[in-house]
């Protein structure tokens, strides 16, 4: 039990599925057991408290929780060049790490929307407010969800921090104390040169 994906460890071995027909096996032993799925998704890049939270309510709302964690590409494309923080792997493994995610299930750049929705079919549909802001967005998961009897969870924002939040922190951290070097630099090269401040 302690290698399954119930077991107390990370177990990407069996947590961690790339092959839908895997995936799709693993759903029908569930719905077999008659547990109630639960699917939410997310970048989750510089994991924080806000993720901690939103992935333990997710889990409360189920007996499974499966998770979709997008791919570096995918981040990048949404987010620009300089996303992810953490790697798509290290991402994967940490969630996994969490023990709120049953299973990880990375989420690529070329997929259909609502792919891992559709192919997942989950009974609780869990969304962060934050990420669908826009109630025709929202009520259009509730009409795909509600096609096989799955409902729609909205979550109000865990944290008032966020890992845009964070990165654009350390940028502008980083920006005072390169301007502190140059501006030292600058002094030193006009001493240098019998320059005056």
């Amino acid at each position: 039990m302690k290698d399954s994906i119930l077991g107390p460890w990370a177990n990407l071995d069996e947590r961690l599925i790339r092959n839908p027909a895997v995936l799709q096996r693993k759903l029908d032993a569930f719905r077999e057991l008659k547990a109630k799925i639960g699917l939410t998704s997310g970048a989750f890049d510089m994991l924080h408290i806000g993720h901690s939270r939103y992935l333990a309510l997710a889990r409360q709302a189920c007996d499974i929780l499966i998770v979709g964690v997008d791919t570096d590409e995918k981040i990048r494309r949404r987010k620009g060049p300089k996303r992810p923080i953490v790697s798509e792997e290290e991402r994967f493994e940490i969630v996994c790490h969490t023990r709120y995610a049953d299973i990880v299930v990375p989420k690529a750049a070329d997929e259909p929307q609502w792919n891992l929705i559709k192919i997942v079919q989950p009974d609780v549909l869990v969304i962060s407010e934050r990420e669908y802001t826009k109630p025709e967005d929202r009520s259009e998961l509730e009409t795909v969800v509600a096609g096989w009897g799955g409902k729609l969870h909205v979550l109000p924002s865990q944290a008032e921090t966020s890992t845009t939040a964070r990165f654009r922190t350390l940028l502008v951290e980083n920006l005072d104390e390169v301007e502190e070097q140059v501006q030292m630099l600058f002094k030193r090269l006009r001493g240098a040169a019998g320059g005056s401040d």
